[in-house]
């Protein structure tokens, strides 16, 4: 997508040094567009944890690429039990966020062919970079495979409405941002706007780090796509009142029973929608599914985070990105990061396979190779 008229992803290696990963550091947006190097394991980390990089796609690449990072560690400190270290740089990178399933399948991915290269770290180096490329450029594909499936819902819609605009609603940052590019719930939106379909966003603030408000409307206008911003609490209102024609979502977990876990609140989004026969939509790639596990509220981890997230508040003042406090000072609070939609209250899921019913029998005619 692009950034002032020119063309980016979210990650990517240092065109004149292939030991460094480059990253759009998320923290400073919308107000400033930086560009972070990561050059140590420990930068990954940090990055994937403290959410200079958040979305389930970019996440998994930023964990590929975090990986392929380890192997240049471990060849520039001569480590010797080269396969014991890779495999603690593994764990390292899959603790950092424990709910989105992208992070553990691609640090996975990276550990099944790294065991079959013994101690040879020349070769280690070489695959784990091929790897992580190769986990960059599927997403990018994926998503613009969901556009493509996606952009069909819109398109009905828009025909039903005789071309009147499409309004949609999204919650947290399911964009390019997110992915690698393109973006899981964005996608069908861009593909959309790309065929001069009528279409605007009604953005979630997504409190409380505020992914809708300050990712999701910063890249979609640099899109040039219609969006209004509206706080978590309204898209009830907006939905009884026929403002919302179609909810679109990201997944960071879905099992393959069909319940997702995504950003806190959007299971309230799906019931709102499901009391307003408002159809209630999930975007994802095929790495965002866990293949081991049936009910999601039970067995999905949900992550907390620090409490400073809900108590502090991040923007722009006076020419100076600030935190402020905006509870009381000795204020308990508590920030569980993701919730979980039961499938019974999502209409679909649309994959880069295409379309089907969020449940085993409708996954599996999608994926029959992972089918029990």
């Amino acid at each position: 997508m692009k950034v002032n008229g020119k063309p980016y992803r979210t990650i990517w290696l240092h065109p004149d040094d292939s030991s460094i990963v480059q990253v759009i550091d998320q923290r400073y947006l919308p107000h400033q567009f930086v560009i972070e190097d990561l050059a140590t394991l420990e930068q990954v980390c940090t990055a994937i944890e403290q959410m200079h990089v958040r979305g389930a796609g970019v996440i998994g690449a930023s964990a590929a690429y975090g990986m392929y990072i380890a192997s240049l560690e471990a060849k520039r400190n001569q480590i010797t039990n080269i396969q014991e270290y890779m495999q603690w740089a593994g764990d390292k990178l899959k603790a950092t966020r424990p709910t989105a399933v992208n992070l553990a399948w691609a640090v996975n991915r990276q550990l099944e062919k790294i065991v079959t290269l013994n101690d040879n770290i020349n070769l280690i180096v070489e695959n784990s970079a091929k790897i992580a490329h190769i986990v960059a450029e599927e997403d990018v594909n994926f998503c613009q495979n969901i556009g493509k499936h996606g952009v069909t819902l819109i398109e009905q819609i828009s025909q039903q409405k005789q071309g009147e605009t499409v309004n949609i609603l999204t919650h947290c940052n399911a964009g390019w941002l997110g992915c690698v590019d393109n973006g899981t719930a964005t996608s069908p939106i861009y593909e959309a706007h790309r065929k001069g379909i009528k279409v605007h966003v009604w953005v979630d603030e997504t409190r409380p780090r505020n992914q809708g408000s300050t990712l999701t409307a910063w890249e979609l206008g640099e899109q040039g796509v219609n969006y209004t911003i509206i706080p978590d609490n309204a898209g009830g209102h907006l939905m009884q009142n026929g403002l919302v024609d179609l909810v679109i979502t990201g997944s960071d977990r879905t099992t393959y029973t069909g319940d997702v876990a995504n950003k806190i609140g959007t299971y309230l989004k799906a019931v709102a929608a499901k009391d307003n026969n408002i159809p209630f939509y999930v975007a994802l790639t095929y790495s965002a599914f866990d293949w081991e596990i049936s009910d999601g509220v039970k067995q999905i981890p949900i992550e907390q985070r620090d409490a400073r997230e809900v108590k502090y508040i991040k923007g722009l003042h006076d020419g100076e990105i600030k935190e402020v406090l905006v509870t009381p000072e000795n204020s308990p609070a508590a920030n569980y990061g993701f919730d979980v939609t039961p499938a019974r209250l999502i209409t679909g899921l649309i994959t880069e396979r295409g379309i089907c019913q969020p449940c085993a029998e409708g996954i599996f005619s999608l994926y029959p190779e992972k089918a029990k």
